[in-house]
């Protein structure tokens, strides 16, 4: 480490402490306002690190995601956590999925470049039900007439999926597996919609790449 004088032991501790007991992520930068001594953020990098090894063998573990460092439940424990919760996670109907995934492989996006791929209309209600998630925002409008708002997703839907940028997304076939394990508030009521057409990733104006980070 870079200064001996500091007590890392205490360090470690006090930052294991409040990550614990931390509800949201939190970030390098707030992290080193903790102390009194001038940590760098690569020392306090380095001893979140070291934290994270010494909890591998846990059920609980240290995630680095889009916001920062948080504790949670390993993926493979969550059902037992599941048990004590009397409400079961959302489970999203294909539309809202499909809605999503278009978001956040080709954002920024429009209503309409979601209405073209999925070659239906897209309920107000699904997008509603991604914002009031939390996971979609508005982040622009395209100048053309109209000025339509242009969608992207959030840093709470990269923290909801323990991913810390958008290089990390899953191939596009389990993003859906992946969303339905998040627990959360149960999403509003979604219009029902005719059954579109699958996503064909062979037809070039339904190609879905992965978003750059």
């Amino acid at each position: 480490m870079e200064n001996p004088s500091f007590d890392l032991t205490h360090v470690k501790l006090v930052l294991e402490t409040v990550l614990l007991t931390s509800q949201e992520p939190v970030e390098v930068s707030e992290l080193r306002k903790l102390f009194d001594e001038d940590l760098s953020n690569d020392m306090v990098r380095r001893v979140l690190e070291e934290l994270r090894g010494e909890w591998q063998a846990k059920g609980v573990e240290l995630a680095h995601v889009a916001s920062g460092w948080r504790f949670c439940a390993r993926p493979e424990y969550q059902r037992y956590i599941d048990r004590l919760s009397p409400q079961k996670p959302p489970r999203y109907s294909r539309a809202v999925l499909e809605t999503l995934a278009i978001i956040a492989y080709k954002q920024p996006v429009t209503r309409g470049d979601i209405e073209e791929i999925r070659g239906v209309v897209v309920s107000t209600n699904i997008i509603r039900a991604l914002e009031a998630r939390g996971w979609i925002d508005i982040v622009g409008h395209r100048e053309v007439p109209g000025r339509p708002a242009l969608y992207g997703t959030t840093r709470a839907f990269l923290d909801d999926l323990s991913l810390r940028s958008l290089a990390e997304l899953p191939p596009l076939e389990d993003l859906g597996n992946l969303v339905e394990t998040v627990g959360g508030q149960p999403e509003p009521p979604v219009a029902e919609e005719p059954s579109p057409p699958a996503i064909d990733a062979s037809r070039p104006e339904m190609e879905l790449p992965r978003a750059a980070a």
